[in-house]
């Protein structure tokens, strides 16, 4: 019986599950997802561009963070119209990143130093360079009927127009006509990206083969692209016709922007839930094999009631980590803590009883965490996105503060930002500023690449503002995320209680507990000083001792307040353990 349960302690723990105290956590609620844009974050070979090898060489610096997995953005090969998200060959890695090789050699690295591999999934679209839409156009049946096609309008005066109305995220028409075929073809996002037809079972087959294929390669899971575009309405209903969509009203955006329809017939159809359980059938296969969970993460920007579907229905199980961009989309540097209590307690309170949270501050599609909620709250929105209960996801630079980088309209080449051709407002809508190179040192191009020119200009401030100084320094935000990701092994963040207030109209405190252990996690919110009780919170009296503080804190670990009576400074963030 002894052999017994040794040999299955032995497999749980192989499996990356953790069990403590009677509980069962996987791999992927214990960890730290870190997202690599790997076109901005190490190139080894001098061309400007970050690459596989680049990542490998920076692994050791990773897992110092206490980060159990990355994420990287697409690595497949790809024309790069929209860098990486417009897929030619979802079975090669693009050439400008590296080789087949390169790519086993970082699962290697990252297999020895105990780090999980995801990828990017973009089943919505694929590119316009790819075999299956050149198969297309060359009048191949199968191919053709791998994407979305629809005759035009003839209008008054004669000319061709597009089906309806439909608009791409890039602005313009969602519908692009081919001489070729005679019909116009589908692309919610760019002209080079035409979207799939999930209603063909070959399309539902091919992308199933895609996700065992690089699963098969050894990665841990998937992060999903657009995953409720996928679906558009079912034109039969319509009398065979894909029907306009509505207008949205809002006066601030012109007739060209996506945001001037309201995306009912294109956005969050009911079919698409299903094909996520389906995927994560195929994810569940190889768990059965190894025990490995392979996890999924799905990127929705909906209400969040749809957000939450993606977990699951009844016996079907979806996506593990449906990503929680609440701490994007609804609060900022001018929020109350009142705002960030609520956007906080959203997710919590919609989310399946017993499904993990997830938090999210940043990503390649955003303003950096730290230009939007400003420098000073850098390590006060680390200590809620570490600390808070569920899984921890940092987009790469968050742990030092790294802020969007400017650049000009000349240097501008994200088609969100080229297609509103306008030199002024392009601001408003390019990614570029969040994708600048990482900032590793204060030499050129600040040790992301020794070329003369990189992809996307350096920001400014890279000589202070990177790793080697935060590491030198005696106090850093650095210094700080890595504090807070050691602290979140405790048992008290893995499998304590949480409950909040808002002290005022700027502090928000959390409370995490087990069993007689309590933290609480202080965020000021705003550049003024206050002195608070932290008594309304049930069982905390006493004092209070400083484990972690921001940089900008006056205080030092250790330091004991009478929980009655805390001083606060402007923007300061602090994790106290009740003593």
């Amino acid at each position: 019986m002894k052999t017994v349960c040794l040999l299955s302690l032995l497999f749980v723990a192989c499996s990356g599950i953790i069990i403590k105290n009677g509980e069962v956590q996987d791999w992927w609620e214990t960890s730290i997802l870190y997202q690599i844009y790997p076109r901005s974050f190490a190139d080894s070979d001098g061309d400007g561009i970050g690459d596989l090898n680049g990542i490998t060489s920076k692994l050791e610096y990773i897992k110092e963070l206490g980060v159990g997995a990355v994420w990287l953005s697409p690595i497949f090969k790809s024309p790069m119209v929209d860098f990486g998200y417009d897929i030619a060959n979802f079975y090669e890695i693009h050439h400008e990143y590296g080789t087949m090789e390169d790519f086993e050699a970082l699962l290697k690295k990252a297999n020895e130093l105990d780090i999980k591999v995801v990828l990017d999934l973009v089943p919505n679209h694929t590119s316009n360079e790819s075999v299956w839409f050149q198969e297309a156009l060359n009048g191949n049946e199968k191919y053709y009927n791998y994407f979305v096609w629809e005759d035009g309008i003839i209008d008054e005066n004669g000319n061709r127009q597009p089906p309806n109305n439909w608009l791409s995220h890039f602005r313009g028409s969602a519908w692009e006509y081919k001489e070729e075929v005679g019909k116009y073809y589908l692309h919610q996002f760019a002209v080079g990206q035409p979207d799939l037809n999930y209603r063909n079972q070959d399309v539902v087959d091919e992308m199933k083969n895609i996700i065992r294929f690089w699963l098969g390669k050894g990665i841990a899971g998937f992060r999903v692209d657009a995953v409720n575009c996928l679906y558009e309405a079912d034109k039969n209903l319509y009398g065979g016709k894909y029907p306009d969509e509505p207008l949205s009203g809002r006066l601030d955006v012109d007739s060209e922007s996506h945001d001037y329809l309201q995306h009912i017939h294109t956005k969050d159809h009911n079919d698409t839930y299903y094909m996520v359980y389906q995927w994560r059938d195929v994810f569940d296969e190889f768990k059965a094999i190894d025990g490995l969970t392979r996890a999924m993460m799905t990127e929705v920007y909906a209400s969040i009631q749809d957000v939450v579907r993606y977990f699951g229905e009844g016996d079907l199980k979806g996506a593990q980590i449906p990503f929680n961009f609440d701490l994007i989309t609804d609060v900022d540097a001018s929020s109350s803590a009142a705002d960030i209590k609520r956007a906080v307690d959203k997710f919590l309170t919609y989310k399946p009883v017993d499904q993990t949270a997830n938090w999210v501050v940043g990503n390649h599609d955003n303003s950096r965490m730290a230009t939007r909620y400003g420098a000073s709250l850098v390590d006060g929105i680390n200590m809620l996105v570490l600390l808070l209960p569920g899984v921890a996801v940092t987009y790469m630079g968050e742990e030092i503060g790294l802020e969007d980088g400017y650049v000009s309209w000349e240097d501008t080449v994200d088609p969100s930002g080229c297609n509103t051709n306008d030199p002024i407002k392009y601001v408003e809508s390019s990614r570029d500023p969040e994708r600048t190179p990482f900032h590793w040192n204060p030499e050129k191009n600040a040790g992301f690449s020794t070329a003369d020119k990189t992809w996307l200009p350096m920001a400014e401030g890279y000589e202070t503002l990177n790793v080697e100084v935060q590491k030198a320094s005696e106090r850093s935000h650095l210094k700080v995320y890595k504090a807070l990701s050691d602290l979140r092994q405790e048992n008290t963040f893995r499998y304590g209680r949480y409950e909040s207030l808002a002290l005022n109209q700027d502090i928000f405190v959390f409370k995490r507990w087990l069993n007689d252990v309590i933290y609480l996690v202080v965020v000021n919110m705003r550049d003024v000083e206050h002195n608070i009780d932290l008594t309304y919170f049930e069982n905390v009296s006493g004092n209070v001792a400083v484990s972690i503080r921001s940089v900008n804190s006056p205080k030092n670990e250790g330091d004991t307040f009478d929980a009655k009576s805390l001083p606060v400074v402007g923007f300061e963030g602090l994790v106290l353990k009740v003593v």
